[in-house]
């Protein structure tokens, strides 16, 4: 054969990228000399050579995935991690449940999760660390303060737009409620409660699974709602098929807060010392 027809190698390299990203394989075109290279000593067989590409593709695939689905989660940074809580702090919290919870299984069940109780008790982590776990198993998840969702609706009311902002609350496949009773007065409107119905209840009507964190008590809800007909509602869609997670406890943050202030005085303490003794 003549050396002049054969395809140049750094041609042959490029064509061989372009094909690898027009057809998604991504990581097979950035790691293609070392994939060539490690071929070239293990020396597979055909199907083993083709499994470990296909393999390496889907695994990079899946991570790219699940990045994805935690940046259109809306999760606030820093992500909050399960194994990160302290549940030694928080001992009347029923770790078990928790743990149990993680699995996800109550996703499986088309059930909900209900945390209430005081503030600073870990409902929020707890809640958003749950969030993240649906995201690497590559649940559709997006988070919301109970606040953030009835300004983005009533905003929908005026710019004729509800319909559709309505639907970003109820095409996950979780959705996560957080912070009910940080805004007491803005809720005390009847069609902001009905709002909160809406989406509520287009969920509960999909088999669709919800997390929802309060610092009220279930009798207090018609008051924080304003609406007892809409609470009434909201009440029976949100704690039937829910499993309960009661929250109760000394503030972490508190905790911390504290904590700072005896650091900075024992710092502080040591520092004058320091000074005296020169």
């Amino acid at each position: 054969m003549n050396n002049n027809m054969k395809t140049d190698p750094a041609k042959q390299q490029e064509q061989f990228s372009q094909g690898c990203h027009y057809i998604g394989m991504k990581l097979l075109a950035e790691q293609y000399h070392s994939v060539v290279e490690k071929a070239g000593k293990d020396t597979p067989g055909y199907f083993e050579f083709i499994h470990d590409i296909v393999q390496a593709e889907a695994a990079n695939k899946r991570q790219r995935h699940v990045e994805n689905l935690i940046k259109k989660s809306k999760l606030p940074k820093p992500l909050k991690m399960l194994e990160d809580f302290d549940f030694d702090f928080q001992a009347k919290l029923n770790r078990p449940l928790i743990m149990d919870l993680a699995s996800l299984a109550f996703i499986e069940r088309d059930a909900s999760v209900l945390l209430i109780g005081d503030n600073g008790t870990g409902k929020s982590h707890i809640a958003q660390s749950l969030a993240l776990i649906a995201c690497q198993k590559e649940y559709r998840t997006y988070y919301t303060t109970l606040s953030d969702l009835i300004n983005d609706l009533n905003a929908g009311v005026y710019e004729k737009t509800l319909e559709k902002r309505i639907r970003k609350y109820t095409n996950p496949e979780l959705l996560v409620i957080d912070e009910m009773g940080h805004d007491r007065l803005e809720l005390q409107v009847v069609k902001e409660a009905h709002l909160l119905f809406k989406v509520i209840d287009q969920r509960y009507k999909d088999n669709k699974s919800l997390i929802f964190t309060s610092n009220v008590e279930e009798e207090d809800w018609p008051e924080f709602l304003g609406d007892p007909t809409s609470t009434s509602a909201l009440l029976d869609r949100i704690f039937h098929h829910s499993v309960i997670v009661k929250a109760y406890g000394p503030s972490y943050r508190k905790y911390q807060g504290e904590l700072l202030q005896k650091q900075y005085g024992e710092k502080k303490k040591a520092e004058d010392k320091k000074k005296e003794t020169r």
